[in-house]
């Protein structure tokens, strides 16, 4: 039977986040001022690429095509505009970025967490873009996890990031390996999970697969899931927002690290996940080497082509029957730095990724993932029993659970690197406890905040 095409409401695929073709009368960046952390910013009056030859700097993420894709359309739309694109792992880019806002200051650049670089002046407050292009009434959650208070609290003041659409994480699965196992569909219960990882393994199946390797910890994804298995959003949003006397070390993340230590134990994880990048990872599951995968909806696309109609995705389920779920749910955040060249046109194209009809088709088709925008933008059709139609429907299921949280990666500019991964990576090794893990962290958390 042929697939359906569906739409589905824009103001369903919002709900994840509970969480302009013009002619320019000013030179790019001409319009725009560097403010302080907590500082208004006056309205951008006319804010386009104009129409002089122009190159915007970019600074990617490295295996991620949105981006770039969306950065082609741009200049076919816009053909005065060129681009220097500059590409790294997210690591890497987290190290980075600093220096490189600091030095050498692209005009749109990949984000990590957002606060230590506002305290910097290194970005670019976009409050009078907001107002210029009428961001400021599209839904308030959209914007949330991108805005910063004087303190570096996140989630209110002056917005400083804009994202390319919201993307989500979650479990993907082998269709073909999982009717192995009897796994007819998705768990409704961790309990029912972990039956389903036993199965896998006494079949001889690699039960979960996951990068884990170098400075990027992939056992955080996860490690999070878990959390919202056992805990609130609201708790793990307030520790990674820096608000004041959050902490990540309480019972229910212990209980969180706890269970994934028993799957370490009890081999349910491909033994040499600390020697695996991102892309090996992404290699063995479309090759059908195992039968799970935590990763985001960044790669519906990607495996509705690579492994179409053997793809399947699920929200991680409740460690309680019925319970609501929770997932990593935010932006892929850009910014542009405080001292960039072409601030005016790099926003103008911010503004095209949200509102224009080609952009918002590439954010879905191939970045899988809802795009940002004001409530009644148009919404591309999605074919039913595709990875992206599962992505986008799980996605209405965080909104109504109001589970949306932002990466526990994102709560300080170092905590991925100098945290949470080498924790990660020593719990793999049998050289770290679940509630060393947490201390460790957290450790590490409140010697980078400072209020």
């Amino acid at each position: 039977m042929a697939h359906r095409l569906v739409r589905r409401p824009l103001r369903t695929a919002l709900a994840v986040s509970a969480v302009l073709a013009a002619a320019a009368c000013s030179a790019p960046g001409s319009n725009s001022e560097t403010t302080g952390a907590g500082a208004s910013a006056a309205p951008v009056a006319n804010a386009t690429c104009g129409t002089d030859p122009i190159t915007l700097k970019g600074y990617f993420e490295t295996g991620f095509p949105l981006p770039k894709d969306l950065s082609t359309e741009f200049s076919k739309q816009f053909p005065n505009v060129k681009w220097d694109i500059r590409e790294d792992q997210f690591a890497v880019i987290t190290q980075n970025a600093p220096r490189v806002l600091a030095d050498d200051p692209p005009d749109l650049m990949r984000l990590p967490q957002v606060s230590e670089l506002v305290k910097d002046d290194l970005l670019k407050n976009l409050d009078g873009y907001a107002t210029a292009f009428g961001w400021d009434k599209w839904p308030a959650s959209q914007l949330q996890q991108m805005r910063v208070g004087p303190t570096g609290e996140r989630g209110d003041g002056p917005l400083y990031a804009m994202g390319l659409n919201f993307s989500m994480t979650g479990v993907f699965y082998n269709k073909k390996l999982a009717a192995q196992v009897g796994m007819t569909k998705p768990p409704e219960t961790l309990a029912e999970f972990d039956s389903v990882l036993q199965k896998a393994k006494d079949a001889g199946l690699t039960p979960i697969n996951q990068f884990n390797g170098g400075a990027t910890g992939g056992l955080a994804f996860p490690l999070q899931n878990l959390m919202a298995a056992y805990g609130e959003p609201g708790a793990i949003n307030d520790w990674i927002f820096q608000k004041s006397g959050a902490t990540i070390d309480t019972p229910a993340n212990l209980q969180a690290a706890e269970h994934l230590a028993k799957w370490i134990k009890a081999g349910y994880f491909a033994p040499d996940i600390n020697s695996q990048d991102y892309a090996a990872m992404m290699s063995r599951f479309i090759g059908g080497k195992n039968l799970f995968i935590f990763d985001g909806d960044w790669e519906s696309g990607n495996l509705d082509k690579q492994m179409a109609g053997n793809a399947g995705f699920f929200l991680m389920p409740s460690a309680q029957a019925g319970g609501k779920q929770a997932a990593m749910s935010a932006p892929l955040t850009f910014g542009i730095g405080s001292k960039a060249k072409n601030a005016d046109c790099a926003a103008f194209f911010l503004n095209w990724v949200a509102t224009n009809q080609q952009a918002r088709d590439i954010a879905v088709k191939v970045g899988g993932s809802h795009p940002m925008g004001p409530a009644d933008a148009y919404m591309p059709p999605v074919q039913e029993g595709t990875v992206t139609a599962s992505t986008l429907a799980a996605g209405a299921t965080i909104g109504e659970d109001n589970g949306a949280m932002d990466f526990i990666a994102n709560a300080t500019g170092a905590i991925y690197a100098k945290g949470w991964t080498p924790n990660l990576q020593k719990m793999v090794a049998g050289q770290q406890t679940p509630d060393g893990l947490l201390k460790a962290v957290q450790k590490d958390y409140e010697s980078q905040v400072k209020k």
